[in-house]
């Protein structure tokens, strides 16, 4: 006859205890080792050594917001549908049959190269995209980059 390794049933029927000793042995969390992730530094030490070997300790870094100065990103489309506004207001200058524009002015320090490009534009910006250059350059306009973008 074979040896049975588990139980027939893993829950017995019939009996107040089902085979678990004393009232309410085997019930609630005591039985595993405390509740969620209690223990894992202490008698769950082994569990995290086989499965979770990175559970604890710092991974990498993160720079404090106010170090990292955030990207406020105006497209080549939307200087190029702007800019009869912007020559009205005194925000961009007509310079030849050039118009320039400078995006700092506007509260924007980066050039992004959404949209298309159909006037001569020259824009001044810390910071721009390959595809708004040269959407600007096959417009016959350039980009003319600045240091310090604090928008």
């Amino acid at each position: 006859m074979s040896v049975r390794r588990e139980k027939k049933s893993k829950y017995y029927r019939g009996s107040r205890t089902h085979g678990w000793g004393r009232v309410a042995q085997h019930r609630r969390s005591g039985r595993k080792g405390g509740r969620g992730r209690v223990g894992y530094h202490k008698h769950k030490w082994t569990w995290v050594m086989a499965y979770a070997r990175d559970w604890y300790g710092k991974h990498g870094f993160a720079r404090h917001p106010s170090l990292v100065a955030e990207k406020k990103v105006i497209n080549v489309g939307e200087l190029d549908e702007r800019a009869d506004e912007l020559l009205k207001t005194g925000l961009a200058v007509l310079e030849g049959d050039a118009i320039r524009v400078d995006i700092r002015v506007l509260g924007y320090n980066k050039l992004g190269g959404k949209g298309r490009v159909t006037r001569k534009l020259v824009v001044v910006a810390p910071e721009a995209t390959e595809a708004a250059v040269r959407k600007l350059e096959a417009a016959g306009g350039a980009l003319a980059k600045v240091e310090g973008g604090g928008a």
